[in-house]
Order: structure tokens, then sequence, then C-alpha cells
């Protein structure tokens, strides 16, 4: 499941959540910088508190169903120390009929010091195979969509 890594502006990123973070002092490694493994539980805890604010969980697991990760992908780019006030963000990329894509930012004093993507699926808890896409989900992604390419067509001058 290979996805085009694609850049998008903050107005085009569906279904966006942002959250800030805390550098605690067993974050920080040797040289004095935020530790590799870190980030990737920052990418939970965006991931957490986006299905929090577009598909609780608790729902997803009372409908008999649980979104499951596959892979993760994570790009360094500029180190983060203790005196940083990091703010992550996390949106939608593709939102396929059974697959999804979210994007990651982690920003710190106005530079961009991590990207990423987690890819996954949704399954049946109780026979363990794949299924859509919660509709409550791929609804709000598709009204975000409509609503970002609305007046951006050539029948719109733009």
């Amino acid at each position: 499941m290979t996805f085009p890594m694609t850049l998008l502006s903050d107005s085009t990123r569906a279904l966006q959540v942002e959250l800030p973070f805390a550098v605690r002092a067993y974050d920080i490694d040797a040289m004095g910088i935020v530790s590799n493994i870190v980030y990737v539980r920052w990418f939970e805890d965006l991931r957490t508190e986006f299905l929090e604010e577009v598909l609780p969980l608790r729902e997803i697991l009372a409908s008999g169903q649980s979104p499951i990760l596959a892979h993760t992908d994570i790009h360094y780019r500029a180190p983060i120390t203790i005196q940083d006030k990091p703010v992550g963000r996390v949106w939608v990329e593709v939102l396929g009929r059974a697959k999804w894509r979210l994007g990651f930012e982690i920003r710190a004093g106005g530079r961009v010091c991590c990207t990423g993507s987690q890819e996954g699926l949704f399954i049946d808890l109780t026979t363990r195979k794949p299924v859509p896409v919660p509709a409550r989900l791929a609804d709000a992604f598709a009204a975000q969509q409509s609503a970002s390419n609305a007046g951006t067509g050539p029948e719109s001058g733009g």
C-alpha cells in the first residue's frame, strides 16, 4: 500500500487537528535533543486526538470495528530541544474505500522539525477482516474536500 508523497498547505489539509506538546526531560537524548522515538509517540498522540475530534475510538469500537496501523513513515528535519514548544498537526491525506493515510507535521519555533505519514485500515473485530472506512469519517472527508474544491474549478474562473 504505497501512496505518493504530497505536501499540502494548511488550507487544503482535510480534517486537520492540531495538538501542542510539552518536551519532558525523559524525551531528551544524550545529544540534548528530542529522541527519534518520541516523534513516533507524538504521531500516536495526534492520531488519537484526530479520532477523538473526528470519529471517537469508543464509537468505532462499539460498532465492532477498529482502526489498525499498517505503516509509519517519518522524516526528521530539524532538532527539537527541551526549550522548544512543539506543535503537531495531523490531517487526512488519502481516504479510500478501506484504506487511509494520515499526514503529520511537527513544528517548533516556526520551523518544520518532522514530517511523516501513517497508513492503515479498519477491521471487523470479530472476523479480523478489513471493512469499509466508517461512513461518518468518509462523509466528513468528502464534505471538506467539496468545500475545499468549491470555487476552484474552471467555471469559477479560479
